[in-house]
Order: C-alpha cells, then sequence, then structure tokens
C-alpha cells in the first residue's frame, strides 16, 4: 500500500485528489499518483465507494486498487498538489494502524476487500 504524509490531520493518507472536468476516475487516479508520489500506477477493480461530509460539501472517495508499473516514488513535483506531500512510503499492511488509519480498514486490507466494489456510506463505516 502507498501512503502519502502531508502533515495535516491524520499525518498520513491514501494517495489521490480531485478529479478534473470531463476526466474519468480512473484517469484521474493514474494522474494523481504520478503527481503525489512519482510511480505510474495501472488501475485495478474498484475497491468501495464512500462520502463524508465537511460543512456543505459532499465528498464523494472511490477507491480503486492499483498496481505500480513504473516511476520512481518520491519523484514528485512541488506545485501540483495543494498540500505539500512530506513523504511517500509503501507501507506492509499491519503497519496502517501505526500510520493512523484504523484496525477496520487494516482487516478490510487483508481481507481482499470484502464487498469491493459496492456503496459503504459514510467514510468512518471503512474507518478513514
Amino acid at each position: 500500500m502507498c501512503s502519502t504524509r502531508t502533515g495535516t490531520g491524520r499525518a498520513w493518507s491514501l494517495s489521490g485528489g480531485k478529479v478534473e472536468e470531463g476526466e474519468p476516475p480512473g484517469t484521474a487516479l493514474v494522474r494523481g499518483m504520478r503527481q503525489e508520489t512519482g510511480i505510474e500506477v495501472e488501475v485495478g477493480r474498484l475497491l468501495y465507494v464512500c462520502g463524508s461530509l465537511s460543512g456543505s460539501t459532499h465528498v464523494v472517495h472511490v477507491t480503486f486498487e492499483a498496481r505500480h508499473i513504473g516511476g520512481t516514488i518520491g519523484d514528485i513535483t512541488d506545485g501540483l498538489d495543494s498540500r505539500p506531500i512530506r513523504g511517500v512510503e509503501f507501507v506492509k499492511f499491519a503497519d496502517l494502524p501505526n500510520l493512523g488509519f484504523t484496525e477496520k480498514l487494516r482487516q478490510l486490507v487483508m481481507t481482499g476487500f470484502p464487498g469491493s466494489g459496492s456503496y459503504m456510506g459514510a467514510k468512518s463505516n471503512i474507518g478513514l
């Protein structure tokens, strides 16, 4: 699993970003991973969709499985992300709780995301 350290809120998060107007979600994932981590990925299966409310803004999280196919981890261009990335690492699934992710998310990862491709409701339902 690849994580990025932003230094805001929970120190580590899954790599990702906004979808540009007219951009398919898979293309946004490839672009976001390149910008935030320096690595190239191939998009795999849809793992889950969940949402969160921040004031009057509703954010939808669409999370895909991705396979590392190239690039160099940490080879990022400053200024491409609204929050500076302070670190990028591949981490072992067992280490997720040590990085601020919940045990619930670790369990979902370890069991291969049962129910993958489904709407999970609030992001707290999956431990984010």
